[in-house]
């Protein structure tokens, strides 16, 4: 059996999150259908990904593993799996494995990205792709209180309240506040793991720090007293892109480019 790992890249808006469920259609359901149409093997394959995606997240480099006996070439099964997924769901690179590899349990960091726009009117073509706001946030002001976020903390005050998880604890190496261009902002953010919703409340707190809503040193002040009615609001999913996860060397033996995405 071979360990085959999948880059994908998916519009998340249709889809309830990656991780399979009773009320709602998923990424990894449509996939695993997808493998199971063009492999024929039995039963569906059990297919790990990187992480959940929350229902209406998108990825730009997502990764996932299965087990096969498919005799399909990598390089050509983004190719053969085409006809069996839909338009928002693109299988964009595919590597043999180690047999220890899993997508989840092997990944070293993850990056993902929060867009936020601003203007008079929404823009229909930013629906579902980025956060809309009439007010324009101080890029500046965000980047001096994204600064208070780099390293190993306690970010309780950045989950859900209602995640029951054991410990939230995290180092994030990289937490970038850039101005694409005039009243477009993206959050980029590196960890070595994230809690529930982390990404879009860490947005949303540095968010109101960019209005004036918070203060830089309040940034600060949030994570040590980890309550997290006192951070910001936890931005919508549309906005938040899964960009990239990071796997020890010697992953991919036959190596493979697309899963060493620069970003």
């Amino acid at each position: 059996m071979r360990n085959l790992a999948l880059m994908l890249r998916y519009d998340g808006t249709n889809y309830h999150g990656w991780q399979s469920q009773k009320n709602g259609t998923t990424v990894q359901e449509v996939v695993s259908g997808a493998i199971l149409r063009l492999t024929g093997e039995r039963p569906l394959p059990e297919l790990h990904g990187v992480g959940r995606t929350d229902a209406g997240v998108h990825a730009v480099n997502y990764v996932a593993n299965f087990f096969t006996a498919s005799t399909i070439p990598a390089d050509r099964f983004p190719y053969a799996i085409r006809p069996y997924l839909p338009s928002d769901i693109a299988v964009t690179g595919a590597a043999d494995a180690i047999p220890s590899f899993h997508a989840r349990y092997s990944c070293l960091e993850k990056t993902y990205r929060y867009r936020i726009y601003t203007g008079r009117v929404p823009d229909p073509f930013l629906k579902n792709r980025a956060y809309f706001t009439p007010f324009r946030p101080d890029a500046a002001l965000m980047k001096e209180g994204a600064a208070c976020l780099l390293g190993t903390h306690d970010f309780a005050a950045f989950r859900a309240s209602n995640f029951t998880a054991k410990g939230s604890v995290r180092t994030i190496t990289r937490l970038d506040v850039d101005e694409e261009e005039p009243g477009r902002i993206s959050i980029t953010v590196s960890a070595d793991g994230f809690l529930y919703n982390m990404v879009r409340i860490i947005a949303g707190t540095l968010y109101y720090t960019g209005i004036g809503k918070l203060s830089p040193s309040d940034v600060k002040r949030i994570l040590e007293g980890k309550s997290r009615p006192e951070a910001g609001i936890t931005l919508p999913p549309c906005g938040l892109y899964l960009l990239s996860a990071r796997y020890p060397a010697g992953s991919f033996p036959g190596g493979d480019e697309a899963f060493d995405p620069k970003v």
